[in-house]
């Protein structure tokens, strides 16, 4: 089973849930999709296999003896990856989406392709918690797409057994989308407070445009100020709650110290359990 957990945006838990229902469980494995700040690596203290992988995209590089400015490469990108100057086409790679078009379109044949490094890619097994198999990516400073990584980072648990458990990307953008996609099951991690309503809302709209089963976790829950108003939104999507983590000061100490405490144990079994239901097995 793929299970996604993400949020509106950063800071209201996932990587803290899945690291819970991570640790909760054995034989599984945990994908640290938020590239650009991975963190699970830290609590998990993983043994990497060596070496680390670069993964890297295909851009266009430009034959300036053969190219004349002539501007079709710059006509076709969609993405204004190119512009001309004088009689030669400048290539923005920054902006470039390795569709290729510009390669089929130049009439001089002077685009040719190669490869550049996005980020790396390691594979460990958690010393800390044995039984948890880590794929965790780090994208390179000034990278502006983090989907081929987290692609690359998918791909790497498709021939797996067992459970896997994605930890997305913050936010609502094209890098949770990657993350969430062909999800059996996407767990969203909220606060009960009017932003957390927001940020929810906007991604419960993404997960029902990708049709994935979703569920909600509150965290932080207090019951006596905020819950309802999450409450009232998940009954009016009819997405159920799966449970609620109240504040804890001793387990915010022990987090901060790189340590998942055992005290939200009957929580994550209980999310467990809803997980397995909706995989229709009683194992």
């Amino acid at each position: 089973m793929l299970i996604s957990i993400a949020s509106g945006k950063g800071g209201t838990g996932k990587t803290t849930l899945a690291l819970l229902l991570a640790t909760a469980y054995s034989n599984i494995t945990l994908v640290d999709c938020d590239v650009e700040e991975p963190n699970c690596h830290l609590f998990l203290q993983p043994e990497w296999q060596n070496p680390s992988r670069e993964v890297t995209i295909t851009i266009p590089h430009v034959n300036s003896s053969l190219c004349n400015g002539c501007g079709t490469c710059s006509a076709v990108c969609l993405f204004n990856a190119f512009a001309i100057s004088g009689k030669t086409a400048l290539l923005f790679d920054e902006l470039c989406h390795s569709c290729g078009g510009c390669l089929l379109a130049c009439p001089k044949d002077a685009i040719s392709e190669e490869q550049k490094n996005i980020g790396t890619l390691m594979i460990g097994r958690a010393a800390a918690h044995p039984g948890i198999h880590l794929v965790s990516g780090v994208l390179q400073v000034g990278t502006p797409s983090a989907v081929p990584l987290i692609k690359k980072m998918k791909q790497e648990t498709a021939n797996l057994t067992g459970d896997v458990l994605l930890d997305c990307p913050p936010g609502t953008s094209c890098s949770m989308v990657t993350a969430v996609k062909d999800s059996n099951f996407c767990i969203l991690v909220t606060e009960p407070t009017p932003f957390g309503r927001h940020d929810l809302e906007l991604a419960m709209n993404i997960t029902r445009l990708l049709q994935i089963p979703t569920g909600v976790v509150i965290n932080k829950s207090d019951a006596a100020t905020g819950d309802e108003i999450i409450e009232a939104l998940c009954e009016s999507r009819q997405i159920p709650v799966l449970a609620k983590i109240p504040h804890s000061l001793s387990f915010a100490r022990q987090y901060a110290a790189g340590h998942i405490s055992d005290e939200f144990r009957t929580v994550s079994s209980s999310i467990w359990n809803q997980l397995k239901t909706e995989r229709g097995t009683t194992k």
